[in-house]
């Protein structure tokens, strides 16, 4: 195969008249670098060394990973971890503008911090065990294993890209933390009723449909008039923030579906679009960029829908946000299950007498999201022994054993009828 070594330090000579023999004479770069250079292997840059014995060893070793296929050149993981996603990674990623969004938001605030002035051939187990322990002093075990499944994929891309031979986060001795397990709850409905009678009629709504038909939050943010049919609800989209601009999208995954519709229910959102009809609202479809080209300008043109549920003073859509901090944490307090917040400042009367709007915080309700409702919903149709492929594809799951891993606690007991089922089996076989 291709390829010699190279003396920097001496060059070929006179011939000596004495031994008929070329001399060596030493050159301008005489003891001011590396003596041998492998040279001459197509594909491969040129590397130095002190002894020619290394020099040898390098060049056999990657003549052979270049007959197999496997040759990687450890000098183009000389750039940093910050330019490789800058430069090569990131203007590559292609898909939801949502879900790249919080990819980004991950990458700046949690990897680049920590391990951005690195160069990729210097993250290794000793520098994951580092950054492990850093994030550990910061956040919970779900926010590291989200951080630490993107940092993986970024150093298996760079692997892929031949910039290193080995991606480190797969190594047997450096682990993130194992997920915590956290089974959902549903509510009793005492407790659904409390919090709905807590909201604004204009917002009572959600509940019936959180409960009622199980949509995720943002599919019900997206519900439009048009969405409600005769026996069923249409889940064709939801409203979601994109850079802080609010959209239009698919549901999650991008699966559209159809959830029953109970005759309470229906009943229950005939009343609300008497006393709020629903509003036309445009929005873009997916990303609120500046399309670039004619297939951006198809894909992402504005949609105008009739939405059921907007903000309160009912001049454009509801933000989650502002719901879920104002209306909603206000409704928990109302039922009893958040206490009421504390002012963050005093209450000062004004000037002119009038006391100012109390800057307070709720606390914090990560079990008794809106999601909560949807819970509910699901153990409802589980008690009831609906189907489990009946209520995943209500749910909008994409497959049946993601209902069961998060349902299973809520399905009913056997009461005794395996036990029955058996007796009977082996009183049949006597």
């Amino acid at each position: 195969m291709p390829g010699y070594i190279e003396d920097r330090w001496t060059k070929a000579g006179p011939v000596d008249p004495q031994s008929k023999k070329p001399t060596r004479v030493r050159t301008e770069l005489y003891g001011k670098c590396k003596r041998y250079r492998v040279c001459g292997i197509p594909g491969v840059r040129k590397r130095s060394f002190d002894r020619k014995a290394d020099a040898e060893q390098w060049k056999a070793k990657v003549q052979a990973e270049l007959l197999r296929g496997e040759f990687v050149d450890h000098r183009d993981g000389s750039i940093t971890l910050a330019q490789y996603i800058a430069e090569d990674w990131w203007p590559t990623r292609t898909g939801d503008p949502g879900t790249l969004q919080t990819i980004e938001s991950r990458i700046n605030n949690r990897i680049l911090p920590y391990l951005g002035e690195l160069s990729l051939n210097a993250i290794k187990v000793p520098q994951l065990r580092k950054y492990l322990a850093d994030l550990d002093e910061r956040y919970g075990p779900s926010t590291i294993i989200e951080s630490w499944s993107t940092l993986s994929s970024i150093l298996q891309a760079a692997v892929d890209d031949e910039k290193i031979p080995r991606n480190y986060c797969l190594a047997k001795t450096v682990r993130p933390p194992s997920k915590p397990e956290r089974k959902a709850r549903a509510w009793s409905r005492e407790r659904v009723m409390a919090v709905r009678e807590g909201l604004d009629d204009c917002f009572k709504v959600m509940v019936d449909l959180g409960v009622g038909a199980g949509l995720r939050q943002g599919e019900v943010l997206g519900l439009s008039a048009e969405d409600v049919g005769e026996d069923v609800i249409y889940v064709r989209r939801q409203l979601r923030v994109v850079r802080n601009r609010l959209v239009f999208a698919p549901p999650k995954s991008g699966k559209t579906r159809t959830v029953p519709l109970p005759e309470y229910l229906a009943k229950r959102i005939a009343e609300h679009t008497s006393r709020f009809p629903p509003l036309a609202v445009t929005l873009p479809w997916v990303n609120p960029a500046e399309p670039e080209n004619a297939k951006q300008a198809a894909e992402w043109a504005p949609q105008t829908h009739r939405l059921l549920v907007v903000g309160q003073q009912r001049k454009g859509p509801l933000r989650r946000s502002v719901f879920n901090q104002g209306p909603w944490k206000r409704a928990l307090v109302s039922a009893g299950v958040i206490p009421p917040p504390r002012p963050r400042r005093p209450l000062t009367p004004r000037p002119d007498g009038t006391r100012p709007r109390p800057n307070t915080k709720h606390a914090a309700a990560p079990d008794d999201g809106f999601h909560a409702l949807r819970h509910t919903f699901a153990s409802v149709q589980l008690d009831a022994r609906e189907s489990v492929v009946a209520v995943s594809k209500w749910l909008g799951h994409s497959d049946p054993s993601i209902t069961l891993k998060i349902y299973a606690h809520m399905m009913p007991e056997a009461d005794g009828r395996g036990r029955a089922a058996m007796d009977a089996w082996f009183a049949g076989s006597s």
